[in-house]
């Protein structure tokens, strides 16, 4: 199956290992895109470092946000260089300590600890693939992840209340349940009482991306939609399995 999400060798590795005494610089941007620009230039187009072989000890506070809306900002200003974007998308590390969730700009010297406010990535894409006389469904990333549904990449649904944040309102912000309620084909503006049921697909490491409106809107036309005990049921195929989502009625 194919996944461009590939780990770099062992080379990589070891060409990736910094000095410490760059490591207090790290936090600055330019420094940061720099120091992974070189290590990463073995690579061959789109490649995940091996994240889970770095054990850094210094962990610090960075200046930045992943919006519930999939942009990045840096120290109060949007990040609209995508490279940069996807370079340090590639970087992104999860961790549960004592039952909260924490992000991090993960190097071989040094975790940046982030903010995110829903999920660290977002799918804006999702196509039809056919490969060994199977039909697979596709979804891209924002930032060039490309995954395939199946056992190790599902779709769930979880509730999501949105932030006092008028950023947060564009065409990422879904509810999923009324997506699939043609009677309420309206813009509406979540309010501090609703609670959203968004789609969240598993990409890597651990990390959730955030199934977007438009792409979501796709889902439902591809998939079959059924209505059983208050609940609409979408019914997705991919690689000869089938994969249902239950979305209460809003």
């Amino acid at each position: 199956m194919n996944d461009n999400n590939k780990s770099v060798d062992t080379a990589a590795e070891n060409n990736a290992q910094a000095p410490h005494d760059i490591a207090s610089e790290l936090k600055n941007m330019d420094a940061l895109s720099q120091y992974f620009k070189s290590a990463a230039g073995i690579r061959e187009g789109r490649a995940i470092p091996p994240l889970e072989k770095w054990h850094p000890e210094q962990v610090e506070d960075m200046d930045l946000t992943i919006k519930a809306n999939g942009e990045w900002w840096h120290e109060g200003v949007h990040m609209t260089r995508q490279s940069l974007v996807n370079l340090f998308a590639t970087i992104l590390w999860k961790e549960e300590n004592a039952g909260k969730v924490e992000y991090f700009l993960k190097t071989p010297v040094q975790k940046l600890r982030i903010q995110v406010e829903d999920a660290p990535l977002l799918i804006n894409d999702v196509g039809i693939v056919d490969e060994d006389d199977k039909r697979w469904l596709e979804f891209t990333t924002t930032t060039g992840d490309v995954v395939r549904l199946d056992d190790e990449h599902t779709i769930s649904l979880r509730a999501y209340m949105p932030e006092d944040d008028t950023s947060n309102i564009n065409t990422s912000n879904i509810d999923a349940s009324s997506i699939c309620d043609n009677d309420k084909n309206e813009e509406n503006k979540p309010s501090e009482s609703d609670t959203q049921v968004r789609p969240y697909m598993m990409v890597r490491n651990n990390l959730h991306a955030l199934i977007g409106r438009n792409a979501f809107y796709h889902l439902t036309e591809i998939g079959e939609l059924t209505e059983r005990g208050g609940e609409t049921i979408l019914t997705l195929q991919s690689g000869g399995k089938s994969y249902a989502l239950s979305m209460p009625f809003s």
